[in-house]
C-alpha cells in the first residue's frame, strides 16, 4: 500500500475545506529559474472542479398580449440548474417582486404566473433573479406588453388610413364591393402595408364601386373593418397624362438590425402608369438575396447585414418624366458575445483575470456583477472595457460573476463561476507507487504532485537524507525528482514532503533497479507459399524482478488474438512471445513487430512476411479481332501474388459445352509477358465465351472474368453428316438414314442437307435437298423402283454460305415385297393350363427374302382386342406362347415375314388349354429322418371337375435345386448328412403345377428326426447363398 502520512494540521484544514466543497484544484507550474531545494508545488487540475452554481436553462422572453385575454393571465418561464437547486426571485422596472404579498403573482419552479391582468399594474420590464449557496445570477430582461384594440378609421377620399394605439405588428387588405372579392395588387393598384393605403395610379371605369378596409392583427388574432367607401367618377372633366407623382416612399434614416428582414415601399400615381425601378446611389450591385415585389413597388431585403446599409433610391418613370425619392438605410446590432469568460477555480491569494468582448452597433458598454450586484472598482478590484482582474484572491471572492453588454438595442449577460481554494497538502489522488522499478543505467523521474491550495512547497527524501541537487539528481520546480543514470546503489526508499500554511503531508515509494532485458531469438524476413503455417520466434532474457508482456503488431496494427484467432496464436512460455500464424492468406503478408513491455523499458524487433500465391485473375479479357476459327484476344494482368507470372492459358465455353474447355492458341505457349494470343480450331458460326488463367512458379490462379460473349463468322458446312446408311420402308421406296449434324458444326444459317442417290452401276445421281437441319430420314418413292435393289446412296450438308462435303458412298438396298406364300402345314396343341405349342413347315419356293416368322393368336374373331403376337427371327418352325387362360379355346394363325412386314396368314386353327391344376397344396405331410433316409407321407390332393386330374407329385430338394416326380402319397429320399436341404411337396397335373406345400428345412444335424405338418417343427437356416438360389429356382 502507498505510504501516504498527513498530519493533524493538515487533516483540520481539509475538514474545513470540505464544508465550502473546495477540495478539487487545478494544476500550474512554477517558473523554471526557480533552483531552491524547497519547491513550490502546484494544485490539482480544475478539470476536476464540479462547479455548482445557477446556470440559465430557460430565460424569459419579451411577452406581448391581448389586453381582453380569455384566460387573463401571463406566464414569463424562467428556470436554472445548480447544487443545491437554486431558488428564484423577480423584479418589475428594477423593483423586487414580494409574492407572499402579492395575491395575483407567483412563482413556480422558477416561473412567474400573473392572474388578473391589469395594463397599468403588469406593463413593464422584468427580471428573474437564480441564486443558492454558491451565489446569484440574472437573467436577461423580458418586457411584458399589452395590444389595444384598433380604435378607428380616418377617411380621406380614395385613401383610407387606419389609426391605431398599437405596438405590434398589422397587415391590412381591402375588399372591393364584397367579401370575399379583395383588391388584386398590380403596376396600377398597392396596398402600403406600413400606412394601410391603397393607391390607385390610374382610376379606370373598373375600378367604381365600394371599397372596406381590412386590419389584422398578427398577435392577438383580432380584425377589424372600415366603413364601406364609395368610389365615383368625376364628370367635369378628362385628365390628361401627367408625370408620375411618388405618394409612398421610404423615411429616411430607417434603421436595419442585424439579420433582420427590411422591407422598403415606394409607389407613384401618373398618367400612363409609371414604372418603378430600385437602385444604391453607391452603384454597388443588389446580391442575389434581394427580390423586388408588387410591380416593384416593395424591396426586400432578408438577412440584412452591415453591407447592406447606405442610401437607396425609388424611381418611378413614364413617358412625361420621372421622380425620384431617397432614403438611407442605417445598420444597428444587439450586443453579441464574441469572447467570455469561463468557470474558475483559484487558489486562495492567486490573481484572476476574466474578459469578455461583444460585438454591435453602437458598440457595447461593459459592467459585472457579482452575485447580482454590481462590482466596483476599488482596491484589489479593477475594471477596464470588459476586463475584471481580482489580486490576491481571499474565500470572500468566490461566488457568480456576470459580464454585462450593453447598447441602446438590447443588453446580454454572461456567467461564470469563481472558486477560491484553500486546503493542506494532500496525496489522495496523486501517490507514488509503492514500488517503483528502472532499468540500470536510464533515467528515472519521479513526481511529486500534491493537491494543495496555495500551491505546496516539497522536498525529496532518500530513507531519511534529504536530498540535494547533484550532477546526477535533478529537482524541478515543480517538484519533480530526476535521477540520471541510475545504478544498484540508487535503490532506496524516496518520500515527497509537501507543505504550506495549512499543513503538510508526504508519501513514499520504493526505488528498486533491474537488470537490463536482452532479445535471445529474434524473427527473421521469410517468403512462404499461401495456406502453409509458420511461427516468427520472440525470445527474450530478462530480469526475474520484472513482469514481461509481450504482444505483435501487424502493419501498425495491434493484433486482436481474440478476434484473429481463426489464424494467431501466441505460443511459447513466460519468456517467449512466440507468434504462430496458421493457414496464412495473402492479405498476412506484410511487416510483423514484436513488442515486449516491461515495467522500466519497451523493446521491438521486426521482420517481414512475404506470402506467395498463384497469380490474382487476370482482366479485362476482350475479343479484338474474330474470324470463322480464330480470336484474337486481349486482357490486363492480375497480381502476381508474390511470384513473376510465367504464362496464360485460354479457355472458352459455348453453349455446345459442358463448363470450360482449354483451347489451342498461337503461339502455343503464352509466356507470362504476353497479353494477347490468338484462340485457333474455333467452330464457325458459334457464340463463344472466353476467360483467360495465369499460372505462376506457385501454381495455377483463379480465372478472370468471361470476355463478352461474342459469335464467329459464318462459313460453309465442313462436316459431312455421318452414319449414312438406310433400307427397309414399304414397296417402291428407298429409304435413306444419317447421323444430323451438331447444331456448333453446322457454320452459319439456312443450314439443310442433300441427298444423292443412284441404282448401282449408275454413274448419274438423283439429288434431294432437306432443309430442316434436325431431319435424320429420307424416303424416295417411284414405282419403278425394283424391290430390295442395291443403290449408292451419299449425303451432303450446305448452310447460306454454300454447299459442303458429302459422306462416303454407301450401299443400301430399296424396300423389298413381303413374303406372298404362307406356310403350310400348321398344327398346335396343348401343354398345359398357358401354353400351347405351335408347328409349321418353312416356306420356300418364293422370290421374296423371309427373314423369320410371326404366330398370331386370338381368343374370339369378334374380340380383336384379345389378339397376341409372337415373332421369331430365323429359320424356325416351332415356337411356345406362353401366358395363356386355361380351359380356353384360342385361333391361330403363321406368316412369314422380312423388312417389308409380314406376308398373307395361314389358314386359322384352334387349340383349347387345359384345365387348370389344383390350387390346393398337399396337406398332412408326415416325414422321418433315419440316419440319410427320408421318409415322406402326405393325403392325396383330390381335383375338382374344372381342374386337371392329378396324375403324380413332385419333391423339390433345393440343395441340389432338383426335382424328382411319383404317383404315390409317400417317398423316400437319400440325403447327404452334411448339406442342409429345403424340401417342398406339389401335385402335378396336365394343367401344370399345383400350388407347393409349406418348404420343410432339413438340417445337417437334424439327421434322427421327425416331424409332421409343414416342416413346422424343424426350422433351420440356410445361408444366404443358398436361400438365392432356392428362391430362383422356385419362382
Amino acid at each position: 500500500m502507498d505510504d501516504i502520512t498527513h498530519t493533524p494540521s493538515s487533516f483540520y484544514i481539509q475538514t474545513l475545506v470540505v464544508a465550502h466543497l473546495f477540495v478539487i484544484i487545478k494544476e500550474r507550474n512554477l517558473p523554471a529559474s526557480c533552483d531552491q531545494t524547497l519547491c513550490a508545488l502546484s494544485p490539482a487540475c480544475t478539470e476536476d472542479v464540479i462547479f455548482q452554481g445557477p446556470r440559465w436553462r430557460t430565460e424569459p422572453s419579451d411577452l406581448i398580449l391581448s389586453i381582453n385575454s380569455p384566460d387573463h393571465q401571463a406566464t414569463l418561464t424562467c428556470e436554472a440548474e445548480g447544487s443545491p437547486q437554486p431558488q428564484y426571485r423577480w423584479s418589475l422596472n428594477g423593483t423586487l417582486i414580494d409574492p407572499g404579498h402579492d395575491y395575483r403573482r407567483r412563482v413556480s419552479g422558477g416561473s412567474l404566473i400573473i392572474s388578473n391582468l391589469d395594463k397599468d399594474q403588469d406593463s413593464g420590464v422584468y427580471q428573474c433573479t437564480a441564486f443558492n449557496t454558491r451565489g446569484s445570477i440574472l437573467s436577461r430582461r423580458a418586457s411584458l406588453q399589452f395590444a389595444c384594440q384598433l380604435l378607428y378609421f380616418s377617411t380621406i377620399n380614395l385613401i383610407k388610413v387606419p389609426l391605431l394605439i398599437f405596438p405590434a405588428e398589422l397587415t391590412f387588405a381591402w375588399i372591393f364591393n364584397q367579401y370575399p372579392y379583395f383588391v388584386q395588387q398590380d403596376s396600377r393598384r398597392f396596398i402600403s402595408q406600413e400606412t394601410g393605403s391603397l393607391y390607385i395610379a390610374k382610376v379606370e371605369p373598373s375600378d367604381v364601386g365600394n371599397y372596406t378596409c381590412v386590419v389584422n392583427n398578427t398577435i392577438t388574432r383580432e380584425k377589424a373593418l372600415s366603413s364601406p367607401t364609395p368610389l365615383v367618377l368625376r364628370n367635369d372633366g378628362v385628365m390628361g397624362e401627367y408625370e408620375p407623382k411618388i405618394e409612398v416612399h421610404f423615411p429616411d434614416p430607417v434603421p436595419a438590425a442585424k439579420e433582420s428582414m427590411v422591407k422598403l415601399e415606394c409607389f407613384a400615381l401618373g398618367n400612363p402608369v409609371p414604372e418603378i425601378s430600385w437602385r444604391r446611389t453607391s452603384g454597388v450591385p443588389f446580391p442575389s438575396k434581394v427580390k423586388m415585389k408588387n410591380s416593384n413597388a416593395v424591396l426586400e431585403i432578408p438577412n440584412f447585414q452591415q453591407d447592406d446599409s447606405g442610401t437607396y433610391e425609388c424611381i418611378a418613370e413614364n413617358r412625361r418624366g420621372k421622380n425620384v425619392a431617397r432614403g438611407r438605410i442605417s445598420f444597428h446590432a444587439k450586443p453579441h458575445w464574441i469572447q467570455t469568460m469561463t468557470d474558475s477555480a483559484l487558489s486562495i491569494e492567486e490573481n484572476l483575470f476574466w474578459e469578455c468582448k461583444a460585438s454591435g452597433k453602437p458598440k457595447p458598454s461593459y459592467s459585472w456583477l457579482k452575485n447580482g450586484e454590481q462590482v466596483m472598482a476599488e482596491g484589489r478590484v479593477q475594471i477596464e472595457n470588459g476586463a475584471l482582474s481580482i489580486t490576491a484572491l481571499n474565500l470572500s471572492d468566490s461566488g457568480m460573476y456576470q459580464c454585462v453588454a450593453e447598447n441602446k438595442h438590447g443588453t446580454i449577460y454572461y456567467s461564470a463561476q469563481l472558486m477560491v481554494l484553500a486546503s493542506a497538502p494532500h496525496f489522495s489522488k496523486t501517490p507514488l507507487k509503492t514500488v517503483l522499478k528502472a532499468r540500470l543505467g536510464s533515467e528515472v523521474t519521479l513526481e511529486c504532485k500534491p493537491e494543495a491550495s496555495p500551491p505546496a512547497i516539497s522536498l525529496w527524501k532518500k530513507g531519511n537524507e534529504i536530498l540535494q541537487r547533484s550532477e546526477r539528481l535533478s529537482l524541478f520546480s515543480n517538484g519533480t525528482l530526476q535521477i540520471a543514470n541510475v545504478t544498484k546503489r540508487d535503490a532506496a526508499i524516496y518520500t515527497c514532503v509537501a507543505k504550506n500554511q495549512f499543513g503538510s503531508a508526504s508519501t513514499s515509494g520504493r526505488l528498486i533497479i533491474t537488470e537490463p532485458t536482452r532479445l535471445t531469438v529474434r524473427p527473421t524476413n521469410m517468403e512462404i507459399i499461401v495456406g502453409e503455417s509458420i511461427v516468427l520466434p520472440c525470445q527474450i532474457a530478462s530480469d526475474p524482478a520484472l513482469d514481461v508482456t509481450f504482444s505483435w503488431a501487424f502493419n501498425g496494427q495491434l493484433i486482436d488474438f481474440r478476434r484473429d484467432g481463426d489464424h494467431y496464436e501466441r505460443v511459447g512460455g513466460s519468456l517467449s512471445g512466440d507468434l504462430m500464424i496458421r493457414n496464412i492468406q495473402l492479405n498476412h503478408g506484410g511487416k510483423y513487430v514484436c513488442v515486449i513491455d516491461t515495467d522500466v523499458e519497451s523493446l521491438s524487433t521486426s521482420a517481414i512476411l512475404v506470402v506467395k500465391a498463384p497469380p490474382g485473375p487476370p482482366d479485362k479479357v476482350t475479343v479484338e479481332e474474330i474470324t470463322d476459327s480464330t480470336a484474337q484476344l486481349s486482357w490486363t494482368p492480375g497480381r502476381d501474388n508474390g511470384s513473376p507470372i510465367t504464362g496464360y492459358s485460354v479457355q472458352a465455353r459455348t453453349p455446345f459445352t459442358v463448363g470450360w474447355q482449354a483451347m489451342d492458341t498461337v503461339p502455343e505457349a503464352v509466356t507470362g509477358n504476353m497479353l494477347t494470343a490468338t484462340v485457333v480450331g474455333l467452330n464457325a458460326w458459334v457464340e463463344y465465351e472466353f476467360r483467360v488463367v495465369a499460372r505462376n512458379a506457385i501454381g495455377l490462379g483463379e480465372p478472370s472474368p468471361s470476355s463478352a460473349k461474342t459469335r464467329t463468322e459464318d462459313t460453309i458446312p465442313d462436316t459431312a453428316p455421318t452414319d449414312v446408311g438406310g433400307g427397309g420402308g414399304t414397296k417402291s421406296e428407298l429409304v435413306i438414314t444419317w447421323e444430323p449434324v451438331p447444331e456448333e458444326l453446322q457454320n452459319g444459317d439456312g443450314f439443310g442437307y442433300i441427298i444423292a442417290f443412284r441404282p448401282a452401276g449408275v454413274v448419274t445421281w438423283t439429288r434431294a435437298v432437306i432443309s430442316t437441319p434436325g431431319v435424320s430420314r429420307y424416303v424416295f418413292r417411284n414405282d419403278t423402283i425394283p424391290p430390295f435393289s442395291p443403290f449408292d446412296i451419299k449425303v451432303g450438308a450446305y448452310n447460306n454460305r454454300g454447299e459442303g462435303p458429302f459422306s462416303t458412298i454407301t450401299t443400301v438396298y430399296s424396300a423389298e415385297d413381303v413374303p406372298s406364300v404362307p406356310p403350310k402345314r400348321v398344327r398346335a396343341r396343348s401343354l398345359s393350363a398357358t401354353q400351347i405349342e405351335v408347328m409349321w413347315e418353312a416356306v420356300s419356293d418364293m422370290p421374296e427374302r423371309v427373314l423369320g416368322y410371326e404366330v398370331v393368336y386370338w381368343e374370339d374373331d369378334t374380340k380383336p382386342d384379345t389378339i397376341g403376337k409372337v415373332r421369331i427371327t430365323g429359320n424356325y418352325t416351332l415356337v411356345n406362347i406362353t401366358g395363356l387362360k386355361a380351359n380356353t379355346a384360342f385361333y391361330l394363325s403363321v406368316a412369314a415375314f422380312n423388312t417389308a412386314g409380314p406376308g398373307p396368314q395361314s389358314a386359322p386353327i384352334n387349340c383349347t388349354t387345359k384345365k387348370p391344376p389344383p390350387d390346393r397344396a398337399p396337406l398332412n405331410i408326415q416325414w422321418t429322418m433315419i440316419g440319410s433316409t427320408l421318409t415322406l407321407h402326405w393325403d392325396p390332393v383330390v381335383a375338382t371337375e374344372t381342374e386337371s386330374k392329378v396324375t403324380g407329385y413332385s419333391k423339390h430338394r433345393y440343395n441340389e435345386i432338383n426335382t424328382i416326380f411319383t404317383n404315390k402319397t409317400k417317398a423316400e429320399l437319400t440325403l447327404s448328412a452334411s448339406d442342409n436341404y429345403l424340401i417342398q411337396i406339389k401335385a402335378l397335373s396336365e394343367g401344370g403345377e399345383g400350388v407347393g406345400s409349406e418348404p420343410i428345412h432339413i438340417h445337417k444335424l437334424s439327421m434322427g428326426a421327425r416331424g409332421s405338418g409343414a416342416g413346422h417343427l424343424s426350422r433351420v437356416s440356410l445361408s444366404a447363398l443358398l436361400i438365392r438360389s432356392l428362391f430362383c429356382s422356385l419362382w
